[in-house]
């Protein structure tokens, strides 16, 4: 009886050692996986991982180099570096300018040549190929402008407008007065003095629910070049039209001229001798 109770005793023994090794195990399983996870998160943290509107971003820097760059220029004055209207304030600005626009349906990549039917395409490239390019620090985002830089009016959205927001509108024309302030102190000089009330009536005075006030009064680099394109085409249509005429008025002249001549020639034979 003794033998078997130390039988019964033993097997008992064995398997509960055996289930705490398969319970430790277990755990020790599962703290390799966790840890194997843990391991895989911190290597793949998403540091490229973007929230900020590529195509917003694109808008405001059109607002900026159309409406506002070509008055910097003729001023001669350099954004101060807290200025956040800078181009290099812009974490898409290097992709932007490594797309090369052969044609209509060709756009190609400047980093690696590769070719697409559509700049959508190549947005898209962008973000899965040379996504690593982006500096996604804070205050790079040209997207959070859009606010103070009309970017609805340069994306021409066809959509009816919604009734205008008071509230909305203090808002921008306060983050467009803020950008008035950082990028041209008045302190600064003339020219900073001058573009700041220059940036006032161009971006910010438009931050209304008046109907009446409409972003950039002043114009921009888009309208000059409109301009001459009018004025070369009018001249292209003009200048045949003028040759035209002086080569209709000469043969009428010489035709004039030949009757004359004629009638002449005439008059004499019909002389008495």
């Amino acid at each position: 009886m003794c033998a078997g109770h130390l039988a019964s005793f033993l097997l008992v023994a064995l398997l509960s050692a055996s289930s705490h090794l398969l319970v430790a195990g277990s755990h020790q399983d599962q703290e390799f996986h966790g840890a194997a996870g843990s391991r895989i998160h911190l290597q793949n943290p998403h540091k490229h991982e973007v929230h900020c509107s590529r195509e917003r971003s694109r808008a405001a820097w059109e607002a900026i180099d159309e409406y506002l760059m070509p008055f910097v220029e003729k001023e001669k004055y350099e954004l101060p570096s807290k200025c956040r209207l800078r181009p290099d304030n812009d974490m898409f600005r290097e992709q932007e300018q490594h797309k090369i626009h052969f044609d209509i349906n060709e756009w190609r990549c400047g980093f690696c040549k590769k070719a697409f039917r559509a700049e959508k395409f190549l947005d898209q490239h962008f973000e899965n190929r040379h996504n690593n390019l982006l500096d996604n620090s804070e205050g790079r985002c040209l997207a959070d402008l859009c606010g103070a830089l009309h970017c609805d009016l340069m994306m021409e959205f066809k959509k009816p407008k919604s009734k205008c927001s008071a509230a909305a509108a203090v808002r921008n024309r306060h983050l467009c007065e803020s950008l008035a302030d950082s990028c041209f102190p008045i302190n600064q000089g003339l020219a900073a003095s001058h573009l700041h009330e220059f940036f006032l009536r161009q971006f910010c005075d438009a931050h209304t629910c008046d109907r009446g006030a409409k972003p950039f009064p002043k114009g921009g680099r888009k309208q000059t070049n409109r301009f001459y394109l009018a004025l070369c085409v009018l001249m292209l249509i003009l200048l045949p039209l003028f040759y035209l005429i002086v080569f209709l008025h000469q043969r009428e002249m010489r035709k004039g001229v030949h009757d004359l001549k004629r009638f002449s020639k005439i008059g004499q034979k019909k002389k008495p001798s």
